[in-house]
């Protein structure tokens, strides 16, 4: 199965996670050949910190690593509406919690090329938002991503992140040094924007 067909609809969750046109679904093992493809993919892997290819073994150890983990931090798979089914699109999470701070980082990867630029990254950055707070009872989620990513960026925007910072030269890829910058959402600041909608 390539990764633009649908995925089985018998493997939705207890605790799935619904928005308008995702749901957010725990990472299954029949997901893993398409990560596998998704993060040998330099186009995908462009706005992430991957820098060597990943072979089908590094992909089940890392499958197989899951167990292990705390369950707040289990990577979401992505999934969009496909006429009666779902089709799986890429992955997210949140990670690195700091429980006296009360934040942690989140993540985001459409591996599905076709799929690109319709604005789901958008949607699911928001629920995972909504999941870090009315979840998980965070007090403020953050994020990195890379300047030369301005597609990522705005999608971060428009879920509400605000640019907090710089990290000059952080980062080398692709034969030059660049910047990573650190976005950020308050829970004051979820709460109020929710107020508006």
């Amino acid at each position: 199965m390539g990764s633009g067909e649908v995925v089985n609809e018998r493997r939705v969750q207890v605790s799935t996670i619904y928005g308008d046109r995702v749901r957010l679904r725990a990472v299954e093992h029949d997901d893993v050949k398409y990560f596998f493809e998704w993060v040998n993919d330099p186009e995908v892997t462009r706005g992430l910190a991957m820098y060597l290819p990943m072979s089908m073994s590094d992909e089940e150890n890392w499958f197989a690593s899951l167990a292990k983990r705390d369950q707040k931090e289990k990577p979401l798979a992505i999934e969009i509406r496909k006429g009666k089914t779902w089709k799986l699109i890429g992955d997210c999470g949140v990670f690195d919690f700091d429980a006296v701070n009360s934040c942690a980082e989140l993540g985001i990867l459409i591996g599905d090329k076709s799929e690109w630029n319709k604005g789901y990254g958008s949607e699911v950055m928001s629920l995972l938002v909504r999941h870090c707070f009315e979840t998980l009872n965070l007090n403020r989620a953050f994020l990195r991503v890379y300047t030369d990513n301005i597609r990522a960026v705005r999608s971060y925007e428009k879920a509400g992140f605000i640019l907090e910072g710089r990290l000059r030269e952080a980062v080398y890829k692709f034969g030059k040094y660049d910047d990573v910058l650190i976005m950020s959402v308050l829970r004051s600041e979820w709460m109020s924007r929710k107020k508006e909608l």
